[in-house]
């Protein structure tokens, strides 16, 4: 059975806060959606039948004005196919780059009331992800 991560671990979490908040950041988002979303009892969509995709779009409804008010903007999604190199069994449903205009922007709007009422909607949703920040370099027409 693989490892799964909805939540960032404490040090990872810490890596990530001693790193530049000043700078812009591209945030690389993994997502493996549950079969059926998994909220806590007593929550409204509590018992609504939704997939975790279904739940992952109200995630998107509900944290999307605050991810644009501090500047974030999607800047590249696809849908997984295949695996080409790494773990045979590792797969992902959908892979999004979110761009903030720096770490800041993104500690304000994991900060924001609004949104941690909302990020109930992802975990809910989700049987494992990944998010990697990412320093944005220069497009090009080669690998190196």
């Amino acid at each position: 059975m693989r490892e799964v991560f909805i939540d960032p671990s404490p040090a990872n979490f810490q890596a990530f806060k001693d790193l530049p908040r000043d700078t812009p950041i591209n945030m690389l988002n993994l997502l493996l959606y549950r079969d059926l979303a998994d909220y806590p009892e007593g929550h409204e969509h509590a018992g609504k039948g939704w997939s975790g995709r279904r739940a992952y779009a109200e995630y998107g409804v509900t944290s999307g004005p605050i991810f644009r008010r501090v500047g974030g903007q999607i800047i590249w999604r696809g849908t997984f196919e295949t695996m080409v190199t790494g773990p045979e069994g590792e797969r992902w449903h959908d892979a999004f780059i979110a761009h903030y205009p720096n770490a800041g922007a993104f500690f304000a709007m994991i900060k924001d009331p609004d949104y941690q009422k909302a990020v109930v909607n992802r975990t809910a949703a989700l049987v494992d992800s990944r998010l990697v920040r990412f320093a944005p370099g220069e497009a090009g027409e080669g690998f190196g």
